[in-house]
């Protein structure tokens, strides 16, 4: 591969295209995977992961059976990337194997609630954090959470080279910040101050713990966004997700091993801040703290690529219909989808005033968008094997091994986390599936 490498054309519609000049590399591709993945959910789940299994053996299992279901998604993503290298992902997968209306609705339904609410979920956290570093008064976390929804909307429109430059620096400190937790987790002496609890099995569930597990691995396969953009992405694509992926299951176990040296347990069970709790055992208060800037820096990490990746969706929903025509708009001095940043990042901060009215922002953004994400990872899933019967003379540089017996078990899981998501959520998930739906008369008049 050269070094300059000339553009490629990007079908997003039919008879149209885009020249997109191949910029992302492997380090920037994996560190983007990490960043989507490695947020708040792993400083918030273990202790409902450990609060659900019955030993320390079914926590390190569950972590370890949740990576390997999302390797196994991540080669089924591989080929569909692959074959389909395209700036909307799932968007084009979607079109292709159901048809136009159910991609707009997919992109509709990322820009109403998936990705944005993905973005508040975050920058909430964000702001939950960062209030303890600096209070900015009753709706201080509020206030952080726009803020930083705002400073990296506009980062990423003055250039693809400042946000890459920007994810890289975040996703190493992420990284380092977990291995040093990991370290200092392991060599503590096991605390036995915490009694085991007398709960009973019926108490528990395997289901509810892999639930958990599945949601903090969440987000690899936002990698399909970047398909059209990365060097060369016949290999690039499958190597980002498995050396992304590798890291993040190796990190996660390693990091509930250091939970359960340190806490055990019971302590992870009835702790709310794991990570937290293991550095106040550690270094008292000021241990707390420096986990307090981490999670800072881990969601502004997750931010930056979930604000990144969702712009591109945006824009091919704009490609497609006229409507939407405004955000399919492609500035090549900065080379990004300018005007979708701004209309997501609007929306984004609509849902984090919301969330200051209801003072419960985080879990109704969880709420909101688990079933409707899982919805459509489910319909991404299948078009793998549609795609297979109706476009069976597909170049296809990377094939799904033991296919279809591993396509059909992520199709299981994905059923599986919808049905959850359905049963555990409030009343955000009917909200959620109120907006989608608003969204079908819409696709109706202009498909």
């Amino acid at each position: 591969m050269s070094i300059i490498e000339q553009p490629k054309l990007t079908k997003i519609a039919e008879n149209r295209t885009i020249a997109t000049r191949p910029s992302i590399r492997l380090f920037d591709a994996i560190a983007l995977i990490v960043g989507l993945v490695i947020g708040a959910g792993i400083f918030e789940t273990p202790a409902l992961v450990a609060a659900n299994a019955n030993s320390e053996t079914d926590v390190l299992q569950a972590w370890g059976l949740g990576g390997v279901i999302s390797i196994i998604g991540a080669l089924c993503y591989a080929e569909l990337a692959t074959a389909y290298p395209n700036i909307g992902g799932s968007y084009d997968y979607l079109k292709r194997a159901f048809g136009r209306s159910i991609a707009i609705l997919f992109a509709w339904a990322r820009l109403s609630v998936i990705q944005t609410g993905s973005i508040a979920l975050l920058a909430f956290v964000f702001g939950d954090y960062a209030s303890q570093l600096l209070r900015l008064g009753t709706f201080s976390a509020g206030i952080y959470a726009a803020l930083a929804i705002v400073f990296l909307t506009m980062l990423n429109i003055l250039g693809l080279k400042h946000s890459k430059r920007l994810q890289n620096w975040l996703t190493i400190t992420t990284v380092l910040g977990l291995l040093a937790i990991v370290i200092i987790g392991l060599t503590l002496p096991a605390d036995t101050s915490v009694p085991t609890p007398a709960t009973g099995a019926a108490t528990r569930s395997w289901g509810s713990a892999m639930v958990f597990v599945l949601l903090s691995y969440g987000g690899w396969n936002e990698a399909a966004q970047i398909s059209a953009e990365i060097e060369n992405y016949q290999r690039n694509i499958i190597r980002s997700l498995l050396w992304g992926l590798g890291i993040i299951t190796a990190l996660y176990v390693l990091l509930n091993l250091a939970y359960l040296k340190g806490l055990g347990l019971a302590g992870m069970a009835q702790s709310s801040a794991v990570a937290a709790d293991l550095m106040r055992r550690a270094f008292g208060e000021p241990g707390a703290i420096v986990i307090s800037l981490l999670v800072v820096i881990s969601t502004l990490d997750s931010i930056n690529a979930t604000i990144f990746t969702g712009a591109r969706t945006n824009f091919a929903l704009g490609q497609d219909v006229a409507a939407f025509r405004f955000l399919g708009v492609w500035q090549d001095r900065h080379n990004t989808p300018t005007a979708a940043y701004l209309f997501q990042g609007a929306i984004s901060l609509a849902l984090v005033g919301l969330g200051m009215v209801t003072r419960d922002g985080f879990k109704t953004m969880v709420d909101y968008t688990a079933p409707i994400f899982w919805f459509f990872f489910l319909l991404s899933s299948i078009s793998l094997l549609v795609l297979r019967v109706r476009d069976p003379d597909r170049p296809r540089p990377f094939r799904v091994p033991l296919y279809p017996i591993l396509p059909l078990l992520f199709c299981a899981a994905c059923g599986y986390l919808l049905y959850s998501s359905l049963v555990y959520t409030g009343t955000g998930a009917i909200v959620g599936v109120i907006v989608v739906a608003l969204g079908i008369p819409s696709i109706r008049r202009h498909r």
